[in-house]
C-alpha cells in the first residue's frame, strides 16, 4: 500500500487535485481520507462556541486516532472512519467503513505537522496557491458549504486561518516530496503525479 500525503493551506484547491488525480486512476484501488473527518467532538460546547473552534490549529485534530487508522490500513486492516459536520461542528455517530486500497490519498491542511503521521506518509506533496487566491476560494466555500456570512469569514480569517497558516501550514511545505503550485490549474503537475501512482499500482499488481 502506498499512502500519499496532500497536504496546503485552506482555499489551495487540495480537493480539486486529489479530484483531478482520482480520475485518472482506478476506482477500486485508491481511497480518499480526509483529515477533516478527524476533528475533535464539539457537541459539548454551545452551538456558537462551536464556531469559534480553530479549526486551523493542530490541537483541534485527533491525530492519534487517524495515525492508528493509517496503521491499520497499511496492515490491511478495514477501519471504521469517522464522519465530521462543519454545520454543527460536531462527529455524527455514523461512521464509514474504509477498506484498505492499492492507495490511501490522506487528505488536509495540517497532516504534515505531525512528525509520527508523517512517517507513515510515502510521497508528500504540498499545493501551494497565492494568498489572495485562497481567500477568494475560502469565501465562496465556507458561504455555500458552510453557511457562513462574509463578515464572519474575513474575520476568522484574520483571527485564525492567516496566523495559523504562517505558523503551522506553511512551514510544513519542507516537508514535501513534491509542490504543486496553481491547485488544481497545473494539469502537467497533475499529470505526472497520477502517472506516478499509476505506476506504483502496476508494479504492485
Amino acid at each position: 500500500m502506498l499512502v500519499v500525503g496532500i497536504a496546503g493551506g485552506s482555499g489551495s484547491g487540495k480537493t480539486t487535485v486529489v479530484k483531478r488525480i482520482m480520475e485518472k486512476l482506478p476506482d477500486n484501488d485508491v481511497a480518499v481520507l480526509p483529515q477533516d473527518a478527524y476533528y475533535f467532538d464539539q457537541s459539548q460546547l454551545a452551538l456558537e462556541d462551536r464556531q469559534e473552534v480553530n479549526f486551523d490549529h493542530p490541537d483541534s485534530l485527533e491525530f492519534p486516532l487517524l495515525i492508528d487508522h493509517i496503521g491499520k490500513l497499511k496492515k490491511g486492516e478495514k477501519i471504521q472512519r469517522p464522519v465530521y459536520t462543519y454545520i454543527t461542528c460536531t462527529r455524527s455517530n455514523e461512521t464509514i467503513a474504509l477498506n484498505p486500497r492499492g492507495i490511501i490519498v490522506l487528505e488536509g491542511i495540517l497532516i504534515f505537522t505531525n512528525e509520527a503521521l508523517r512517517e507513515l506518509i510515502d510521497i508528500k506533496v504540498f499545493v501551494d496557491a497565492d494568498a489572495d487566491d485562497r481567500l477568494g476560494r475560502i469565501i465562496s466555500r465556507d458561504m455555500k458549504e458552510r453557511g457562513r456570512s462574509v463578515d464572519k469569514i474575513l474575520e476568522r480569517y484574520e483571527k485564525t486561518v492567516k496566523p495559523m497558516h504562517l505558523q503551522f501550514i506553511e512551514p510544513s511545505k519542507r516537508y514535501a516530496d513534491i509542490i504543486v503550485p496553481q491547485g488544481g490549474n497545473n494539469f502537467v503537475a497533475i499529470d505526472i503525479l497520477a502517472a506516478t501512482l499509476l505506476n506504483n499500482l502496476n508494479i504492485s499488481e
